[in-house]
């Protein structure tokens, strides 16, 4: 079994709130089995990011309790838009403000698009830019978070973050990515 099979669809938890993973496997058994251990891990919302699936019909039948909200996006490397941010973003808030919710974001893998989305969300809840990276990574080895730099803009414009401050921080988490600190 290769790292990316092992991790691919491992319930990863960032926080005690917010746990990252891949999607459900087409196989209706193994989804369902996927579906228990995220009942067992208290999941209660669900954020989809990817563009290429959905499964709604599937957890209004076997899990109508959980919370299911999809944010589409691509995973072609370009620039993420303020919009998939803003509804993402939006929709964790809410579920998070409210006691004992266990807030689950899935992409294809858990490698750029969830990850990245668990970023943003971490950096609204005031997170610092390099802790909430070093908890998804440590969290979920495989995540390259590949749009954190899109993230941390977002935030940036959001909050009307200054300028220096945006070069400064934008320049931390580029040379975290790359390895250098």
């Amino acid at each position: 079994m290769t790292d990316l099979e092992y991790w691919r669809r491992r319930l990863c938890r960032v926080t005690d709130r917010v746990l990252i993973t891949g999607d459900l496997p087409q196989d209706e058994g193994s989804a369902m089995a996927l579906l228990e251990e995220w009942r067992s891990a208290g999941v209660t919302h669900i954020l989809d990011v990817r563009a290429e699936g959905d499964a709604p019909s599937l957890l209004l039948r076997h899990a109508p309790a959980m919370r299911y909200m999809r944010v589409p996006t691509e995973d072609e490397g370009r620039q993420q838009p303020d919009a998939w941010f803003d509804a993402g973003v939006a929709y964790s808030l809410t579920a998070l403000s409210k006691p004992d919710t266990t807030l689950l974001i899935h992409c294809a893998m858990g490698i750029n698009r969830g990850p990245s989305m668990a970023f943003r969300i971490l950096l609204e809840l005031g997170w610092q830019p390099i802790t909430a990276l070093e908890a998804i990574r440590h969290a979920r080895p495989i995540a390259d978070v590949g749009y954190a730099g899109d993230a941390l803009d977002h935030f940036h414009r959001v909050h009307d973050i200054e300028t220096g401050v945006r070069d400064e921080e934008r320049g931390i988490i580029e040379a975290w990515l790359r390895g250098y600190l």
